[in-house]
């Protein structure tokens, strides 16, 4: 399945873009929130352990962890793909 995201993972991959290019579509996009209420006791959080992770989301982060266990990522474009993703949101969280 393509989106947006695995274009560009597939386009890094290909050498067609750098990672610099690729983080910097990451950094100005909007990414899926997976926020979950947090739990109100231990008992709540046991059961929280125990449920089926989360299903796959196309176009979110799931697509970068993909990519790396199929081995086209390399641990740096891993690392630096990540922390776009993670200057994204906390921009967003900031409200810039």
């Amino acid at each position: 399945m393509t989106n947006e995201i695995t274009e560009l993972l597939d386009a890094l991959h290909q050498g067609t873009m750098s990672l610099d290019e690729v983080a910097g579509r990451f950094r100005n996009r909007s990414w899926p929130s997976r926020e979950r209420p947090q739990p109100g006791s231990f008992l709540d959080a046991a059961a929280v352990d125990l449920e089926d992770p989360d299903p796959y989301t196309p176009g979110s982060y799931d697509d970068v962890v993909a990519a790396y266990d199929r081995g086209q990522l390399t641990d740096t474009q891993y690392a630096v793909l990540v922390e776009a993703i993670a200057e994204s949101d906390r921009a967003k969280d900031s409200g810039v």
